[in-house]
C-alpha cells in the first residue's frame, strides 16, 4: 500500500466532514464534564483546516507539508488546550514522511505513532487521566507492537483502532484528573471524555479510509 498527498488530503477531508455530522454529539458530551463546546472547537479548527485543503494545500505533493499545514492551521484556528495537542500530534508524524510524495505501510506506523506520542509528550497526561491519551496510547502501542510482529499494516491498524475504542470506552469509568473536568471530582464518574471520543473517531476515520481505497483497488 502507497498513499500520496492526494490521499492525506481526501482523509483529511473526510475528518471535516465526520466532525461536522458529530459536532452536536461531542459538545453533548462535553457539557457533562466541560464547557460543552468540544465539538463547536474541533468543527472551527477543521473548517479553517479544509479552507487550506481547498487552496493552498491543493496542489501540494509533499505528504509531509499537507500534515504540517493541518496542524498548524488547527492551531491557529482553536484556542482552547486541544489546538497545541493536534498541532503536535500532526507535525511530529509530518517528521517521520518528510518531503516524501509517497510513504508506505511503515512510513505510516512510524507517522502514526509519532502523531500518538507527540500528543502524549505534549499533554503530559498518562493512561487513567480520562483525556485523549486513553485512546491514543492504546492505539499506537497496539499499532506498533502488532506490526513489528505480522508486517500486516491494515491488521495492525484495524487492531489498533480496536484499542483505540476500548481506551475511550474505559473513560466512562474514570476520575477525571485533569483539566476542567477534574474540578467535578466524583462526578465525572460514567462520563465519556469527549477528547477520548474525538480522538477515537480520527484515527478510526483513517481505517474506513484505507478501507475505501483497498476496495477500489480490487
Amino acid at each position: 500500500m502507497v498513499l500520496t498527498a492526494q490521499d492525506f488530503r481526501n482523509y483529511f477531508k473526510q475528518i471535516v466532514e465526520m466532525i461536522e455530522e458529530e459536532k452536536d454529539y461531542l459538545c453533548e458530551l462535553d457539557r457533562k464534564l466541560g464547557d460543552g463546546d468540544h465539538g463547536v472547537t474541533m468543527s472551527i479548527g477543521w473548517q479553517a483546516v479544509n479552507e487550506k485543503l481547498d487552496n493552498e494545500l491543493s496542489q501540494e505533493e509533499d505528504c509531509s507539508k499537507v500534515s504540517i499545514v493541518a496542524g498548524k492551521t488547527f492551531l491557529s484556528a482553536v484556542g482552547s488546550s486541544v489546538g497545541p495537542l493536534y498541532a503536535t500530534g500532526f507535525m511530529r508524524g509530518a517528521k517521520e514522511i518528510k518531503g516524501q510524495t509517497e510513504v508506505n505501510e511503515e512510513d505510516l506506523v512510524n507517522y502514526w505513532v509519532a502523531f500518538g506520542k507527540g500528543i502524549k509528550e505534549r499533554g503530559q497526561a498518562e493512561v487513567g487521566d480520562k483525556t485523549m491519551v486513553d485512546t491514543l496510547e492504546p492505539f499506537f502501542r497496539t499499532l506498533e507492537e502488532e506490526y513489528a510482529s505480522s508486517r500486516d499494516f491494515s491488521e495492525s491498524f484495524s487492531r489498533a483502532v480496536d484499542a483505540a475504542k476500548a481506551g475511550m470506552e474505559s473513560t466512562k469509568d474514570l476520575l477525571s484528573k485533569r483539566g476542567r473536568s477534574s474540578r467535578l471530582g466524583d462526578r465525572s464518574i460514567g462520563a465519556q471524555d469527549p477528547g477520548a471520543t474525538s480522538a477515537y473517531l480520527i484515527v478510526s476515520k483513517f481505517q474506513e479510509y484505507l478501507q475505501g481505497e483497498l476496495a477500489q483497488a480490487k
